[in-house]
């Protein structure tokens, strides 16, 4: 028996995965990389909007048109608001709702109705690495979020917040390391909100995930700016913890950001970044932004132009608002027309990219390390082509004339050049010698796409 595994939204889905994948091969199910090999599907659906409820319905529709002898198993965010609807999609063999996915290979045993299952198809404990990547595993923490901003449907869809015990989530990141693991991403609905169950704290968990594993380098995921303790980033010492997060901000009117039910002001989240920004250089921050929320004026607007601006983010998200039915901002007057929408969101990512290349300047000269994640493909220029990310999350492009095992290696290079105001030009100081398959390079010339 073979299963796919696929998500559609946020990385607490994708983290979702690497679980069930662990799960389905204690029960001698192995997990494969094209869905047309698969007995078994398994969609990990979103209903942040309506547009993702959509896109959802669609994904299913083809998964099963492409793969019509397969199961078909679907859960998320979709699938538990959505449920009757979602059992009536063809295709669908079973709908698994958020509060069960902890059984959820026990319930796709119980469909595919198994004669005989192994009780243990790998050695105890072992982990079954997520297909897609081999370098970076997300690890989910907890589930649930006890805030209600007025447009987020996947509070009520997540429930309650529940924290996974610190003896657990160390005992994952173990094994993944012993795996090979280099990168753990740290991720949940509410990450900040870790611990509030069960008398806990994220700051308490990240210093035992230091102290009790040796995984060599640790992400978060988003987490929401007011959840931080001023404390928090002095954590940032260890060179374990990568200097980048995901903070998301949604607009930087304080008017909007109060119809929207955040609970911090943007002067406050500025004042954040910029004293994260004094204590570690080059931290880099990334964000999310609304646009076209009900009520959003011109002004309302160019303040959060100027919040990118200011904050100087390596990256923005830029999403135009969709209503989505059973939200509090469904419900708002003054929703603003498609078109100005679209229009406010194509100038922002303009705007946001100029920001970007402006951080990218602030890196030239700088050497750092690069995780080099997959295989080297060969380009029509007949060079091999590596992806990686350095420490603060900026892309990375190699391209050389030989090919090298350099997935899952940490190089140290340095950034000289930017390119096309977009990319960089960095050259490798660790000696390659012992990862070449046929020639020898003491240094090599890489290009970097931020």
């Amino acid at each position: 028996m073979k299963v796919y595994l696929t998500s559609l939204g946020c990385r607490l889905n994708e983290a979702e995965l690497q679980t069930w994948a662990n799960d389905f091969s204690q029960f001698g199910i192995s997990v494969v990389s094209e869905q047309a090999d698969a007995t078994l599907i398994v969609i990990n659906t979103c209903a942040v909007t309506g547009e993702a409820s959509r896109k959802s319905r669609q994904t299913i529709r083809r998964y099963h048109r492409n793969n019509p002898t397969a199961k078909i198993i679907i859960t998320g965010c979709y699938a538990s608001l959505e449920k009757e609807e979602a059992q009536d999609l063809l295709g669908v063999d079973l709908v698994v709702s958020n509060k069960d996915k902890n059984k959820l290979a026990e319930k796709a045993r119980e469909l595919l109705d198994f004669s005989e299952m192994p009780f243990a198809a790998s050695e105890p404990g072992a982990s079954a690495l997520f297909t897609r990547n081999k370098e970076r595993a997300f690890i989910k923490v907890q589930d649930g979020c006890r805030y209600r901003c007025s447009y987020c449907i996947v509070t009520i869809a997540r429930g309650d917040e529940v924290s996974r015990s610190i003896e657990d989530i160390v005992e994952e990141i173990n094994r993944l390391t012993k795996a090979g693991i280099k990168e753990i991403v740290i991720t949940g609905v509410h990450v900040g909100g870790y611990g509030s169950d069960i008398d806990l704290s994220l700051y308490q968990l990240v210093s035992a995930i230091l102290k009790k594993t040796t995984i060599p380098r640790i992400r978060f995921a988003s987490v929401e700016p007011w959840d931080l303790p001023d404390n928090f980033f002095e954590l940032f010492e260890n060179k374990r913890l990568m200097p980048h997060m995901h903070l998301p901000i949604q607009s930087g009117s304080n008017k909007i950001l109060k119809k929207m039910s955040r609970r911090c002001k943007s002067e406050t989240f500025l004042a954040l970044v910029q004293k994260v920004k004094k204590l570690i250089p080059r931290f880099n921050f990334t964000t999310d932004i609304i646009v076209g929320f009900p009520d959003e004026s011109d002004a309302d607007y160019s303040l959060s132009l100027d919040m990118i601006k200011q904050a100087n983010f390596g990256h923005v998200h830029v999403f135009s608002y969709s209503k989505r039915a059973g939200t509090k901002a469904a419900q708002l007057p003054h929703q603003i027309e498609s078109q100005i929408k679209k229009t406010r969101s194509k100038k922002m990512h303009i705007f946001a990219e100029e920001v970007k290349v402006k951080q990218l300047q602030n890196m030239l000269g700088v050497c750092c390390d690069v995780l080099f994640e997959g295989e080297g493909r060969e380009t029509a220029k007949g060079y091999y082509r590596y992806c990686g990310y350095t420490p603060n999350y900026h892309k990375v492009i190699m391209e050389l004339q030989t090919k090298y095992l350099l997935n899952n290696q940490i190089i140290t290079c340095e950034i000289t050049d930017i390119i096309d105001d977009r990319l960089l030009n960095v050259v490798a100081l660790k000696n390659l010698n012992h990862f070449s398959l046929s020639t020898e390079f003491n240094s090599i010339e890489v290009t970097q796409i931020s």
